[in-house]
């Protein structure tokens, strides 16, 4: 089956799963993305789909099919779509490459991934595993902390989110942070303060050393994020430290 095939066949399946928003409304978590669609399938749904693609054609695809099969699903106004698109890619994570860095860069910088869950789910599933694979791309993704899109800002902090948890690439996660404290985004600000908690996960001492540094120019929602995993006499220590002089 072809690429457009089986987006075809993903698409049909997904909106044969579709129910009514009841006691799941997906779109509750996604105040203010008027263009996007849901289908309140949940992501356990997702998943199953794109693993039976993918191992239906597991003697035939490579990664060039599978992303010739997100390309087209990628620009589906549904968020279940979107998220199919990048779940068959992942499935060929032994096949990532540098070169494939651009064109998922240009999925955000272009606003195919419209959300902040399809832009989580590259950065999670994709860029975030090849940059484990070949930390010597870790300098150019923190670079687009600086880019104009949101989404690409977002990547760069989310993207670091699984090496500093592990205490890698520490250094670039605290420069793509102070880059983007100035930013007035809230979708910005809490990725940056979800950044730091996890780099704060392998040397706490180190992230409460930022924070004491740096705490007034930091958004007060990237602090509370940054903070939740301290005991609570030092978050509220740190909520003190870090106030801005004239709040």
């Amino acid at each position: 089956m072809s690429p457009d095939a089986a987006a075809r066949q993903a698409r049909a399946r997904l909106a044969a799963l579709a129910r009514p928003a009841g006691d799941f409304d997906a779109s509750r978590y996604f105040r203010g993305a008027a263009d996007l669609q849901f289908h309140n399938v949940g992501m356990a749904a997702v998943r199953r789909l794109a693993r039976e693609i993918v191992e239906a054609r597991r003697d035939d695809w490579t990664i060039e099919e599978a992303m010739a099969c997100a390309e087209i699903l990628i620009d589906d106004s549904v968020l279940e779509v979107k998220a199919v698109a990048v779940e068959i890619v992942a499935r060929f994570h032994r096949e990532f490459a540098p070169r494939w860095l651009a064109r998922w860069k240009a999925w955000l910088a272009t606003n195919r991934s419209a959300n902040w869950a399809t832009t989580d789910a590259i950065c999670g599933v994709l860029i975030g595993p090849l940059l484990r694979r070949r930390p010597d791309l870790v300098p150019s993704v923190a670079s687009w902390a600086r880019h104009r899109n949101l989404w690409v800002r977002r990547a760069a902090a989310v993207s670091l989110v699984g090496l500093a948890r592990r205490g890698q690439a520490l250094d670039a996660a605290y420069a793509v942070a102070r880059a983007l404290h100035r930013d007035q985004a809230d979708l910005i600000q809490k990725a940056v303060g979800w950044l730091l908690r996890e780099a704060g996960k392998t040397d706490m001492a180190r992230l409460e050393r930022y924070l004491r540094a740096h705490g007034p120019t930091i958004p007060r929602t990237s602090v509370r994020y940054a903070i939740e995993r301290f005991p609570p006499p030092r978050r509220r220590a740190l909520l003190v430290a870090t106030k801005p002089a004239s709040a």
